[in-house]
């Protein structure tokens, strides 16, 4: 995963409300790690977006499916009457602009 390390020039701010709980929570950590309050949470934060985002990002095939992938993705495109159909009929803009 692609993380953004914390040492990288910071020039954007990010403001936040949380209970006093959850700061607690957060400060505690981030002492037990030995970071400071603002490292842990951005640490964390991208660490989490990293998550987030990965499935969005790419995507893992066996050997055999990545092959059958490639050869569809190579194949000459098929004609599709239906689509052709539909792309002739005027759309809902069309209609509108008759009214």
């Amino acid at each position: 995963m692609a993380t953004h390390p914390v040492t990288t020039r910071r020039t954007e701010k990010l403001d936040l409300r949380i209970s006093r709980l959850s700061k607690t929570k957060l400060q505690t950590a981030a002492s037990i790690s030995h970071r400071s309050m603002s490292e842990f949470v951005v640490e964390s934060a991208l660490r989490r977006a990293d998550e987030v985002l990965a499935d969005r990002q790419t995507f893992a095939l066996a050997p055999d499916r990545y092959k059958a992938f490639m050869n569809a993705l190579d194949a000459p495109v098929r004609p599709l009457s239906r689509m052709k159909k539909l792309l002739r009929e005027p759309g809902f803009f069309d209609l509108a602009r008759k009214k």
